[in-house]
């Protein structure tokens, strides 16, 4: 009998499947750790890549900073500055020495009568003033070294000098808002006022015009953007006849010159000349200087209810001066008359101490409507009174408040001539009260008339008369550029706009 072969157990099937299946399950979990790791290994690989990338960023961003901190700066790609000086840049032509450093290298004949060589130096501020003197440092300020002996007739050497150290000042002149002609009109014309015909007297300015037309600046608005500053006042440059016998030059009536802006101590009504502030004796360092002598202005004790510093003039000639100096010295030492044709004027200390004595300071017409002494008076703080709309409200309008109540009397020139007015009565009236309120307005006004010292920069730096042109001037160029490209009449079209500053009378 054949023996069948022998079945396997049931659970011996069982137990082999079981272990097949955790071998295949062992296999299946293998490849998913191995590939669990691969992932693990990418994301810890990545991580530590972002580390170092971070690291590198933060070193980079460390590094920068350090030198932002020693001045160097590392500019960014991404990084956008801003420019300070947009619309605020101003080209200096570098004109041939004839039409400046020429002219005042003769200085003895410049004005006649008169040396302007010692007052040359130190920029056209003129010589230092002493401090050696009890008097100067009782008066002044002088340890600061910040006073001069500076000439009124310096102003576009002066100016010019600040325009160098000007922080907008290009050499690009594609980038400029407006363009500076560092011309001396005024030492041009004087040195040719007496014994010259007028040929003489206008072939430097013809010569300039010309030179000007065929520059590529002058072509981009014809001259409009264009300016110049003089130091003598803008008759001088308006003569209307080609006579020998006439005054001045005809500069400001040549084609090329009337389409600039002028800028001088004193204008006429035209549209395109504006009156900037004389040149005064202080010429401040820092901020804290202005607060300082402010502060003494304010609080100096003054002797004399009102002063006139000047010379008389004939009677012919319709000067109220004879009147005043009457009135001065009859007000029984109410008013202080420093006589200047036989004082020195010229001396800064001996100026100063009048006005600073002084409650008011009078400021009739001179020669013209202006005077230097209006700013020596109000840089002492002394209140000026005016006879003349002329003297003072029709021109500094860039400087002075536009209610002239706040920081001056006026009394009119005619009441003034026909000895109806009482200068000690109409003072006198004037209670301490309004006085103190009127001082503290004409100490406001002193940084706006005075010409810091050339260099000025920084927290300490002041807004001056020279920035405050500057800035004006820009203004300006901006307004004609716009009406330019409207298509406007220029000329009708601003004076509309500044008549009423600019009329002739305004009471």
């Amino acid at each position: 009998m054949m023996m069948k072969p022998p079945v396997p157990k049931l659970w011996v099937v069982i137990s082999s499947a079981f272990l097949f299946c955790l071998l295949v399950l062992f296999q299946i979990s293998k490849l998913d750790l191995i590939g669990t790791n691969l992932q693990i290994t990418h994301h810890v690989n990545n991580f530590f890549i972002s580390i170092v990338g971070s690291s590198h960023n933060q070193t980079l961003n460390l590094t920068r900073n350090a030198n932002e901190s020693d001045g160097i700066k590392a500019k960014q790609p991404e990084e956008e500055e801003t420019d300070t000086c947009a619309g605020r840049y101003v080209y200096m032509y570098n004109l041939p020495s004839k039409f400046n450093d020429d002219i005042i290298k003769d200085c003895r004949p410049l004005i006649k009568w008169f040396d302007m060589c010692p007052f040359m130096v130190n920029s056209g501020l003129g010589p230092q003033v002493s401090e050696s003197d009890n008097t100067t440092a009782r008066v002044l300020t002088a340890k600061t070294g910040s006073w001069y002996s500076t000439n009124q007739f310096l102003l576009a050497v002066i100016f010019r000098e600040r325009m160098k150290h000007y922080e907008c000042l290009t050499n690009d002149s594609s980038l400029a808002s407006a363009t500076y002609v560092p011309y001396y009109a005024g030492f041009d014309v004087s040195r040719h006022l007496w014994g010259y015909n007028v040929t003489v007297r206008d072939e430097l300015g013809i010569k300039l015009a010309q030179w000007l037309r065929e520059k590529p600046e002058w072509r981009k608005m014809y001259g409009r953007d264009h300016f110049f500053v003089t130091g003598r006042i803008a008759w001088d440059f308006r003569r209307v006849r080609d006579e020998d016998s006439d005054w001045g030059s005809k500069l400001m009536r040549l084609p090329e010159f009337a389409n600039m802006t002028m800028l001088a101590i004193e204008t006429t009504a035209w549209a395109n000349e504006f009156a900037v502030p004389y040149p005064t004796y202080f010429h401040p360092k820092s901020l804290t200087e202005i607060w300082k002598w402010q502060r003494k202005v304010k609080s100096v004790k003054r002797k004399y209810l009102f002063s006139f510093v000047g010379g008389p003039r004939p009677k012919l000639d319709g000067s109220i001066r004879g009147e005043i100096i009457k009135q001065c010295l009859a007000s029984h030492g109410k008013c202080k008359f420093l006589n200047c044709f036989v004082n020195d004027c010229d001396n800064p200390v001996k100026i100063m101490e009048v006005f600073e004595k002084s409650v008011f300071c009078l400021q009739p017409s001179g020669d013209s409507y202006t005077r230097r002494s209006i700013f020596d008076s109000i840089l002492a703080g002394c209140i000026p009174v005016f006879f003349s709309p002329g003297s003072g409200y029709n021109q500094y309008i860039w400087y002075f408040p536009k209610d002239y109540t706040k920081y001056s009397v006026y009394i009119p020139e005619n009441e003034m001539r026909n000895g109806t007015v009482s200068l000690k009565k109409i003072l006198g009236m004037i209670d301490k009260e309004r006085i103190s309120r009127m001082r503290n307005e004409v100490a406001k006004i002193i940084p706006k008339i005075i010409y810091t010292k050339p260099g000025l920069v920084g927290p300490e730096k002041i807004e001056d008369a020279f920035d405050i042109a500057v800035d004006r001037i820009l203004e300006r160029v901006a307004m004609v550029k716009k009406m330019m490209e409207e298509g406007k009449d220029i000329q009708s079209e601003y004076y509309s706009q500044t008549k009423d500053l600019k009329k002739l009378e305004i009471i």
